[in-house]
């Protein structure tokens, strides 16, 4: 049967007892974001256990909520019987290390099905929704809210990024963005002789190469070149094949680099392989001049503290860093790259519209315009002052309102709220 595990086992026997429960232990904000937040809570985390079958349906109705997949594929009993068949045997688990009072925080739509069996045994249960979206909301999320209607009648609240993303009728709604670590190993401050070293020795910049990490292009990036980085999942949401589409045009010595993580570890992720695909298919289509600026990263989730440190390299060396999500809930590879003073090229959607002003501290771009993308992009790669000058004001941003410290303090904010 399958069973979750502890990620971090409680470090208090004291009650009530707070634990973060999501669907994998790395890849992604979500992963990331609690392993942070514990560092500044008392609490442990749990990690839910699925099949391929099962991860293809929450993929679904991640798509779902984003407007982006057909509602009618639910009318299809044996679709969310199989979720919750998946979901209902976890429950024994959480009865055996949970009583009465504990809160337990459910993370995105692969877990919100736990909510019934844990609210029956008396655990009070939060909901934090990461994903969002306003695109097609009958057809989208509505479809979505109704589907888990059961499930969402028994959260004690529901936490999301921006008020329109939470879903009607629930008990208490928590309008919270997320945070990073600005000392954690993908942010800390890295000299510049640290951030050559780094690439030289994942061979982006050279021929070498390391275990965990593999680059794929014609030549290592030249020295001196002006780069343009994307870092994402290989999700369809983020619109990867966008980003090598925009190397069309752009100034002969601009390299984009597309840095993500290997879609063969992150099992809730089904789609990741066919992306990068894409990706691939592309980049064979383009001229050869076009195709010899685009450099892909694929890092491995299994060797973290190397993941951490070549995102951190790759954004300290990029001069835009380049968010060209077709949705998205909040971003947080955006607040990685604020954080450590990069000027910003975002699209003007979801939850990035919250971190960025317009012209203030990056700038906001129609993902689906391509050419106002690279306008975006040539403009902010010309001027190096206005380039400093936002990414200033975009690190005093981060550090006054998106950091864990603040998000402990919310989460105690809440607990706090559906106790009364």
């Amino acid at each position: 049967m399958l069973t979750p595990v502890w990620e971090v086992e409680p470090r208090t026997a004291e009650r009530p007892l707070l634990v973060h429960v999501n669907a994998t232990a790395t890849g992604g904000g979500v992963s990331e974001l609690i392993g942070g937040l514990l560092r500044h809570q008392d609490a442990g985390w749990a990690v839910i256990a699925g099949a391929p079958d099962f991860y293809q349906v929450t993929k679904y109705l991640h798509m779902l909520l984003h407007g982006r997949s057909d509602p009618g594929r639910l009318e299809d009993p044996q679709l969310m019987r199989a979720y919750r068949d998946t979901l209902a045997p976890q429950v024994e688990w959480f009865a055996r290390h949970l009583v009465p009072g504990d809160v337990a925080v459910l993370h995105d739509p692969q877990t919100l099905g736990l909510a019934p069996g844990l609210k029956a045994l008396g655990v009070r249960v939060v909901w934090h929704c990461h994903i969002g979206a306003v695109v097609a909301p009958e057809r989208g999320p509505g479809a979505v809210w109704r589907a888990f209607r059961k499930e969402l009648a028994a959260v004690d609240a529901v936490v999301t990024t921006l008020p329109e993303f939470a879903p009607p009728g629930v008990r208490e709604v928590f309008v919270i963005p997320p945070a990073v670590d600005p000392a954690a190993p993908k942010n800390r401050e890295l000299t510049g002789e640290e951030v050559a070293a780094v690439l030289a020795r994942i061979g982006l910049t050279s021929d070498g190469a390391t275990p965990g990490v593999t680059v794929t292009q014609e030549a290592p990036l030249p020295a001196g070149s002006r780069v343009v980085l994307q870092v994402s999942r290989w999700d369809p949401l983020k619109d990867m094949p966008g980003v090598v589409r925009c190397a069309v045009r752009l100034p002969a010595d601009v390299h984009l680099v597309l840095a993500g993580t290997d879609p063969t570890d992150i099992p809730d992720d089904p789609d990741g392989q066919a992306v990068l695909a894409e990706v691939r298919e592309l980049l064979r289509e383009l001229p050869e001049a076009d195709r010899a600026r685009v450099h892909l990263v694929n890092i491995s989730l299994r060797l973290p503290e190397l993941n951490a440190l070549v995102v951190n390299a790759l954004q300290r060396r990029a001069d835009v860093v380049l968010q060209k999500s077709l949705e998205e809930g909040f971003g947080l590879t955006v607040t990685e790259a604020m954080v450590k003073g990069r000027a910003v090229v975002a699209s003007a959607v979801g939850g990035l519209r919250q971190q960025i002003l317009d012209g203030h501290n990056g700038v906001l771009v129609d993902p689906t315009d391509l050419d106002a993308v690279r306008a975006a992009l040539t403009g902010l790669l010309d001027d190096a002052q206005l380039r400093r000058e936002l990414g200033e004001r975009a690190r005093k941003v981060v550090l006054e309102r998106y950091t864990m410290p603040r998000l402990a303090e919310d989460y105690v904010n809440i607990i706090a709220g559906i106790s009364s």
